[in-house]
């Protein structure tokens, strides 16, 4: 007697192996038993007719670590079939201490233990694991000053991230557009990175340079990788820039393909959308940033400092050849303009009738920084060049909310996997669906060295999503982003049902994920 039986199901088990039909049975928050199982019985009986039966998708690149201990049922991610998850990305991740001085007299410690403390008390609906953010790990040696680390500050840093692997973290992210991480040099990466280097943990990386010059960061990534012989994961690959498009990913991937030809072990992840998301900061120029938040915001209330930092945005949005309709405010957190979320620094300069960089410049003092944007950026020819790479994974750069959460965010969070499954395999055929199904399941487990999940076998943890493979379809759009995706029937987590039609179960059967 099984706990749950699917019958008549079409199974496609992770592998980018051809579909079969077949059963498939839980017990004990496990998958039981996989093939004909006639005669088999259990408590609960699916009739999986016309319908996938496939492993719950893994987000190999979130930023839920943020936001999930406010939003545990995670809507964002049950809802459209993810059911593990990897935080930590782009250099970010929590922290509690300020760990080591720069001298290395006070050891410190990361939160990772904490933090997996907290989450198993609230307990959360889908499994996360984690990588410890070089941002965090340089914040809390050097803090935000732009220098070079020491020898010191590099032990310093090197036992934070040793500590954080003993803790069971994936590896070690870095986010180089992103200060304090963006401070960093090649050699203060390598030296860092050493810590990973007996545990074979992955180095992933938001690279330097997004545009032009995405084969120097490129070289970057490898290097660090070659240099202590771990695994590289290109975060979010893509190209921004009107003027680089359709020319440099090709590059880009060719670089790719030619490193791992050489024994380079480099795989990268993509979200399905021509648009990305990060901190309207961004558009301010790095140097503004040294010292911190404080003097980010004294430099931006400076009359003649901000004189500088308008012209230098000015001649950088002429050269990259940007709108500011390309801009699009998704969250204003003071609450005191609801009016301007969701519109973008050309429509929002109208109605403050101000030029669109001084109405961004004013909300960035307004907001104490904090600011969320989307930015279109990418041609969908590049989108749909990188998606179809064989090492190319699928990653939403997303969050957990729920579907009440305030702003217009980007629907990556809420979207990603079903637009690549309706979207970009369906309707596009991109690629068939048992290679978009590895993409997003049997690959990044695979990448994590998760031993026991992204496949249908029996033993494996019964992550499972049922979906309707004529009908799955992402239906969160930039300007209504929070709504469930279309054709996702159920969704498992350590066998426990999750989500059902487009509706959370209640169900927090998630479990914190822990390097093997």
């Amino acid at each position: 007697m099984y706990d749950v039986l699917f019958k008549n199901a079409t199974l496609i088990d992770g592998s980018g192996a051809p579909r079969q039909q077949g059963s498939l049975a839980i017990k004990g928050g496990r998958i039981a038993a996989v093939g004909a199982l006639v005669g088999a019985t259990a408590h609960t009986t699916i009739d999986a007719t016309d319908l996938v039966l496939s492993p719950g998708f893994i987000d190999i690149h979130s930023h839920s670590d943020g936001g999930i201990l406010h939003a545990p049922e995670a809507e964002s991610r049950i809802l459209q079939g993810v059911t593990s998850e990897l935080g930590g990305n782009c250099g970010t991740s929590p922290r509690i201490s300020q760990g080591p001085s720069s001298d290395g007299s006070d050891a410190g410690y990361t939160d990772l233990p904490a933090y997996f403390s907290a989450l198993e008390t609230e307990k959360i609906s889908t499994n996360l694991g984690m990588l410890i953010g070089h941002g965090a790990v340089r914040a809390a040696v050097i803090g935000y000053d732009n220098r070079p680390a020491t020898e010191a500050d590099l032990d310093a840093m090197r036992l934070i991230v040793d500590q954080a692997m003993k803790a069971g973290a994936f590896g070690m992210s870095s986010g180089l557009i992103y200060p304090p991480s963006s401070y960093a040099d090649v050699h203060e990466l390598c030296a860092v990175a050493m810590a990973l280097q007996d545990y074979y943990g992955i180095y992933e990386t938001h690279m330097r340079h997004e545009d032009g010059d995405l084969l120097a960061s490129l070289e970057e990534a490898a290097t660090v990788g070659i240099y202590n012989s771990i695994p590289v994961e290109i975060a979010h690959l893509k190209v921004t820039g009107r003027k680089n498009w359709n020319i440099t990913m090709h590059a880009g991937l060719a670089y790719i393909d030619k490193l791992r030809r050489q024994g380079v072990d480099i795989t990268m992840d993509q979200y399905p959308y021509t648009a990305s998301s990060t901190s309207l900061n961004t558009l301010v120029p790095q140097w503004v940033h040294d010292g911190g938040r404080e003097k980010f915001l004294e430099r931006l209330s400076n009359p003649e400092t901000r004189a500088r930092i308008r012209q230098e945005i000015l001649d950088h949005v002429a050269l990259a050849e940007e709108e500011w309709s390309d801009y699009q405010v998704s969250r204003l957190p003071s609450g005191n303009h609801p009016d301007l979320e969701g519109k973008n620094l050309a429509e929002i300069a109208i109605i403050l009738g101000k030029e669109p960089v001084d109405a961004a410049l004013d909300l960035l003092v307004e907001e104490k920084g904090n600011i969320a944007r989307v930015k279109f950026a990418m041609s969908e020819e590049d989108v749909e060049l990188a998606m179809s790479h064989p090492f190319t994974m699928i990653g939403s750069d997303g969050g957990a909310s729920n579907l009440a959460a305030p702003g217009v965010p980007h629907p990556r969070s809420f979207a990603t996997f079903a637009r690549v499954l309706g979207h970009y395999s369906r309707n596009r055929k991109l690629f068939s669906l048992e290679t978009a199904i590895q993409k997003m399941t049997g690959m990044p487990a695979w990448r994590m060295r998760l031993g026991d999940r992204g496949l249908l076998r029996p033993g494996f943890s019964a992550d499972l999503v049922l979906f309707d493979p004529e009908t799955v379809i992402d239906t969160p759009t930039y300007t209504k982003p929070k709504q469930a995706c279309e054709g996702i029937k159920q969704v498992y987590v350590n066998g426990i049902l999750t989500a059902e039609d487009g509706k959370h179960t209640g169900a927090r059967a998630g479990m914190i994920l822990r390097r093997s």
